[in-house]
């Protein structure tokens, strides 16, 4: 009787996806809960795991096949695969010596990692599986980029193939290379187009002075990290915290446009933009209104490590009602972001510099940080969303403003 091999139920916000990578071929002897395919949606790769031990009997779906919500991918057939797994091993270990470099990039390399490798430069046979049957992960991928960037001088042990192919390049060579652009790449393409050419977008400026807030920082930070077991204080948090106050006054920011109707949200989901390997991604902090200071700087920070290790969930991705992208751990000094709708305003947050500032008749030096809020002109007024960001420019530069609600 054969087993037939679907793809998950995708939610709602994700349309279909495509077929990454099979990682068995017909005939292939699988076991339980043993990886079979991935499935790259515009968010996340979904590994799709055996629901039984047998033998993979047909494929349906292709690598680069689109997919829809538990369309049939293949079927496994009945089979104990007891000969099979017996000899795996040794025809793995024997391909993996006769050819590393076969083994390496097309046996055991997972789509998530191929992609890291290829983006940085790592020849994908060098790298070393720690997976199940040799596999290699997303975090091995990761842990070489590390290795790589941290090593004081890179020609030591694997350099030999770059050295031998940089000779190759004459100068005045005009190199091109051609990738398919990812699903990720491309979703957010398409969404930034739609978002400039469906919405009246503006963006208002404004500048705040850092100095209550990193005074503030300095003084409690290591108590903070302390009583919060090992949660560090950052300046995100108060930016969250100052941005959720704002949007209680102001609920015309934090609503959306749901075709002739306004939706208000009682509730304030902050998107916090993190950048990753597979792009930008934005993950939802939920009734940010109703988190502490360390509960938000805790959900960054696992955020941000889920990212960097690729284990986000579609969930944790979805919704949102208002974001905020801190372009200044780049260095940007000033930006125009792009709304993600069906939000209708997102913050920018910019690095924070000395810069000459006439305060009470003096000049004096003072950190100051350039901040943008762009909005949906259809849904917020100029008046509001200036409004809303001297709010938080008032709530940031007196900080004591955010214990007293005033």
């Amino acid at each position: 009787m054969a087993i037939e091999i679907k793809a998950p139920t995708f939610p709602e916000s994700v349309a279909d996806g495509t077929v990454a990578t099979w990682h068995k071929k017909p005939g292939d002897a699988v076991k339980r809960d043993e990886l079979i395919v991935d499935i790259e949606t515009d968010k996340v790769v979904i590994e799709v795991l055996a629901e039984a031990d047998g033998v993979l009997a047909t494929i349906v779906k292709n690598e680069g096949d689109t997919v829809l919500s538990n369309e049939l991918l293949g079927t496994l057939g009945e089979g104990s695969g007891a000969a099979a797994p017996a000899s795996a091993p040794a025809a793995a270990t024997a391909a993996q010596t006769a050819a590393p470099a076969v083994s390496g990039d097309d046996a055991i390399l997972s789509p998530a990692a191929r992609k890291i490798a290829e983006e940085n430069g790592i020849d994908p046979s060098s790298l070393a599986g720690t997976g199940k049957g040799g596999r290699v992960t997303k975090e091995d991928a990761v842990a070489a980029v590390e290795a790589k960037k941290n090593a004081p001088s890179a020609p030591s042990a694997k350099p030999s193939a770059p050295a031998a192919a940089e000779p190759m390049l004459a100068a005045g060579d005009r190199v091109e290379k051609r990738v398919p652009m990812t699903r990720v790449r491309a979703t957010v393409a398409r969404r930034l187009v739609e978002a400039q050419s469906n919405m009246a977008m503006l963006t208002t400026f404004n500048e705040v002075d850092m100095t209550e807030v990193m005074a503030l920082r300095s003084k409690y930070k290591d108590l903070f990290e302390k009583t919060h077991n090992g949660v560090r204080l950052g300046f995100m948090s108060f930016f969250v915290k100052a941005a959720t106050e704002a949007l209680k006054r102001f609920p015309a920011v934090n609503a959306s446009i749901d075709g002739a109707d306004i939706v208000y949200h009682g509730y304030a989901d902050v998107g916090v933009a993190v950048s990753s390997d597979r792009g930008l991604v934005v993950p939802v902090l939920r009734n940010a209104e109703l988190m502490s200071l360390a509960e938000i700087e805790n959900g960054i920070a696992t955020y941000g490590k889920k990212a960097r290790d690729g284990k986000l969930s579609i969930d944790e991705m979805t919704g949102g009602t208002f974001t905020i992208t801190n372009g200044g751990t780049f260095g940007s000094m000033m930006s125009t972001p792009i709304v993600n709708p069906p939000q209708a305003a997102i913050l920018g947050m910019h690095n924070i510099l000395q810069r000459p500032m006439a305060v009470n008749g003096q000049v004096v030096i003072r950190p100051m940080m350039y901040l943008a809020l762009s909005y949906d002109h259809r849904l917020i007024d100029g008046k509001e969303a200036v409004t809303f960001l001297v709010t938080i420019k008032n709530l940031l530069e007196d900080p004591a403003r955010l214990l007293l609600d005033i």
